[in-house]
């Protein structure tokens, strides 16, 4: 599934999809890429080039998400 990751997020990061979503602020990141049950976490930055950075992969679990073993509330300011 992390194969599809640079397909995903080659052409347009900033786009939304139905696998893609501009998070509401979060101390995270800005973009979640969703990939079944699998979350991808990242910014994109402009200079001195445009450049996808991977911040984070979680696993989704209902409304839970957990990084490195460890749950993150990556929703917390919207509820979701």
């Amino acid at each position: 599934m992390l194969d599809s990751v640079p397909k995903q997020l080659r052409h347009e990061p900033q786009v939304e999809t139905k696998k893609r979503r501009l998070m509401r602020p979060n101390p995270l990141a800005s973009w979640e890429l969703r990939l079944g049950n699998l979350r991808v976490y990242y910014d994109v930055h402009f200079v001195p080039e445009k450049m996808v950075e991977i911040l984070a992969v979680g696993i989704k679990d209902r409304e839970q998400v957990f990084i490195g073993g460890k749950e993150y509330d990556v929703y917390e300011k919207d509820g979701h």
